[in-house]
């Protein structure tokens, strides 16, 4: 008998009685073939537990049915959501994926990048926690597709992300109308493009109800490794050491919200009569904080449908490569008690 691990395409023809082309049909389920052929031939494969070299193959067809997810932090709910949603789109419809957790580092992305493209993954589905993803990482032209960061690299790339402009202007604006006006921002250090809208948008709510914003509008946390909540609780120490005056505040995230209430509780400040608080996520520890928070709600699993839909189009040629989409996706209000 012909060594099971040595058995080739075409002692499977010869064994199942049919050529080498049907054989290549049958295994890559391409092409016209009867049912009967088909038993005939994975009866055979089976029997001599034949397996196609894999990296060969996609060698050969340039397709490997393998997609890259490259994601800042699993940890986060946001994020975990949406790699769990794709990862199960895609498993769906034959993909393996590789998920690479970044820690927000911005050299394990550029070496999980190009370990990726030397996999060669069919494509990239990024949450970068950079600015830029740098085209000579790879060496060949893929579809990517970035989700809640925009990058500056623009060629063969689909953009979906919340509204976050609106997102921000919602925060701003619930927060006017509830009454404050001394409303501030609380947000980190370095902006990403996601951040960086809803602080616009925070701010146009402001300009519109002629609210002025400086400086003492925004609350910066620090650069440490810690827990935003730790960070939000200093912020809103120093703020209230150097004295500052405010009747209201958006945390840019919902973690950082909770540091913001969980401070001011312990300070002796009552949340919402005398500060108000909006976040920004509706992650499931909004609902469940001991003041549940008023945040604004990203609609995290039409984000991964939309970016999930929109790369196997780019990957099977439903959709050009060379055409840039920006898919933005509503955000809403969600009224809890700390307004």
């Amino acid at each position: 008998m012909t060594d099971k691990h040595q058995i080739s395409i075409k002692e499977i023809a010869n064994l199942s009685g049919v050529s080498v082309a049907t054989v290549s049909r049958v295994i890559n389920d391409n092409g016209r073939f009867s049912e009967e052929t088909r038993r005939k031939v994975l009866r055979v494969i089976d029997e001599h537990g034949y397996s196609t070299n894999t990296v060969a193959k996609a060698l050969r067809m340039n397709k490997s049915k393998t997609i890259g997810i490259i994601v800042p932090d699993i940890g986060n709910e946001f994020f975990s959501t949406i790699v769990h949603e794709i990862e199960s789109y895609f498993f769906e419809r034959g993909f393996s994926t590789f998920i690479c957790n970044t820690d927000k580092s911005s050299t394990k992305e550029s070496a999980y990048i190009r370990s990726l493209d030397a996999k060669m993954v069919d494509g990239l589905i990024c949450i970068s926690g950079r600015e830029e993803i740098e085209a000579s990482l790879l060496t060949r032209r893929i579809p990517i597709v970035c989700i809640d960061r925009r990058p500056r690299m623009t060629n063969n790339l689909a953009m979906i992300e919340s509204d976050h402009f609106h997102g921000g202007y919602l925060a701003g604006s619930h927060l006017i109308a509830k009454g404050c006006r001394r409303p501030v921002i609380l947000t980190k250090p370095k902006t990403l493009s996601s951040v960086y809208d809803r602080l616009e948008g925070f701010k146009r709510a402001l300009a519109e109800h002629r609210i002025p914003f400086d400086e003492e509008t925004v609350l910066l946390t620090d650069e440490s490794r810690r827990h935003n909540i730790e960070k939000a609780r200093e912020a809103i120490r120093l703020a209230q050491s150097e004295g500052r005056t405010f009747d209201g505040v958006f945390a840019t995230n919902d973690w950082l919200a909770i540091g913001v209430v969980k401070e001011l509780v312990e300070s002796g400040v009552r949340v919402p009569e005398q500060v108000k608080v909006v976040g920004f996520d509706d992650d499931t520890i909004a609902r469940y904080s001991d003041i549940p928070l008023t945040t604004i709600k990203q609609d995290v699993y039409r984000i991964a449908e939309e970016a999930s839909q929109i790369f196997l189009a780019l990957l099977t040629g439903k959709k050009k490569p060379s055409v840039n989409h920006h898919i933005k996706v509503p955000v809403e209000l969600i009224e809890r008690k700390t307004t």
